[in-house]
């Protein structure tokens, strides 16, 4: 995997998995497409008006029952993808996504600067 770009503090990770969003009132199937440390790239469902800016709740099912919550605000969107960047997430959520991302990464010594970074 190659550093993140200048722009990008978080290095992005392939990964396939289903996922649901949650906005206060509804709910939409979503298509994980890459995730990082502080955020996701999702497919845009149909039927969602969401705007950047906008709060959501995203919950992503691993296999094994394993699932991982965070709220996150959408940083971008356009006719096919989600951007959204997390907001907040639980202790046992993170350290399932920290898990993920070191099972994915190809260089220790970068997900320990992105931990760092994190503060």
């Amino acid at each position: 995997m190659e550093a993140p770009p200048p722009s990008r503090h978080f290095t992005r990770v392939a990964f396939d998995a289903e996922a649901k969003l949650y906005s206060a009132d509804a709910m939409w199937d979503t298509q994980i497409l890459d995730i990082s440390l502080k955020g996701v790239l999702c497919l845009r469902p149909t039927g969602w008006d969401g705007k950047p800016g906008k709060n959501y709740r995203l919950e992503l099912r691993l296999p094994g029952g394993t699932r991982i919550s965070m709220n996150a605000t959408a940083a971008n969107a356009n006719d096919g993808h989600i951007g959204l960047q997390w907001s907040k997430i639980d202790f046992d959520s993170f350290t399932h996504l920290k898990r993920l991302i070191e099972l994915n990464i190809a260089d220790p010594e970068l997900l320990n600067r992105e931990l760092s970074a994190l503060g």
